[in-house]
């Protein structure tokens, strides 16, 4: 999956991508029915970004039963560092000191999370 070019999913589209990630193969009804609880969206809307995103390779669908099942087709992890890449990119013009000076200086991290902070650097160190 290295050498392959993932598409860029919009907003909306990861909206209903983590859906997915989260809950497994799902009817466009269950989905729309997910997002209803953060925001107000109607289901023709969320049928036609579900097409959308088909048409895109971002879910493929199981048109088997009479409602159909979409489900991701592309992973979390790998859509998750895509994104981030651009992000730090565009961003913070590829600093990734930058980027995580930006975040605990904007945002109270605890002291677990400072811990796994500290692991993580301290095995990127050991990794060279």
């Amino acid at each position: 999956m290295s050498d392959k070019i993932l598409p860029k999913p919009t907003d909306s589209e990861l909206e209903i991508l983590q859906v997915l990630w989260e809950n497994g193969p799902s009817s466009v009804r269950f989905v729309n029915d997910e997002l209803s609880k953060r925001r107000d969206i109607g289901y023709t809307t969320t049928l036609k970004l579900m097409q959308i995103m088909h048409e895109k390779s971002l879910v493929v669908r199981n048109t088997d039963a009479r409602s159909h099942i979409y489900e991701a087709a592309i992973e979390r992890d790998a859509t998750q560092r895509n994104l981030l890449g651009n992000f730090v990119d565009n961003v913070f013009s590829g600093s990734a000191m930058n980027l995580v000076m930006q975040a605990l200086g904007n945002h109270k991290a605890s002291k677990e999370e400072l811990d796994q902070i500290k692991a993580l650097i301290e095995k990127i160190e050991k990794n060279g």
